[in-house]
């Protein structure tokens, strides 16, 4: 006989009976979606004043085209073209200065390194 005795005994549950008591699953798809409100339509939304609405994977302006204003949108595709290069140009000129700081870094040990040796070395001739 255990001195605490056998506190944790779990009883068991009942099985369930059915995973659902709901009849909704046994109607067709078109009752589900009057019932269960499942027809959504299509997402929609305002970006500076332009009303799109999302269709077969890309978003398309409700007025017709989004292209409303061509010139702003190739301004916009060649600023972003040109700050991805210099983000490009920037991430390899920080290469080189971590390059460069690495090997000051690593030259810079060695250097005290001889220096400790060649002051212990001289305090032996002493």
């Amino acid at each position: 006989m255990p001195l605490f005795g056998n506190s944790f005994s779990p009883k068991k549950t009942p099985p369930r009976k059915w995973a659902s008591l709901s009849n909704l699953h046994m109607l067709d798809r078109s009752t589900r979606e009057i019932e269960l409100g499942l027809e959504y339509g299509t997402p929609t939304m305002n970006l500076a004043g332009q009303n799109l609405k999302f269709e077969n994977g890309q978003w398309v302006s409700e007025s017709g085209s989004f292209l409303g204003d061509r010139r702003e949108l190739q301004r916009l595709r060649k600023r972003n073209q040109q700050l991805e290069e210099e983000n490009n140009l920037l991430r390899l000129k920080v290469d080189i200065l971590l390059d460069m700081l690495s090997e000051t870094t690593a030259e810079s040990h060695l250097m005290e390194k001889e220096l400790e040796e060649l002051k212990q070395h001289s305090r032996r001739k002493k």
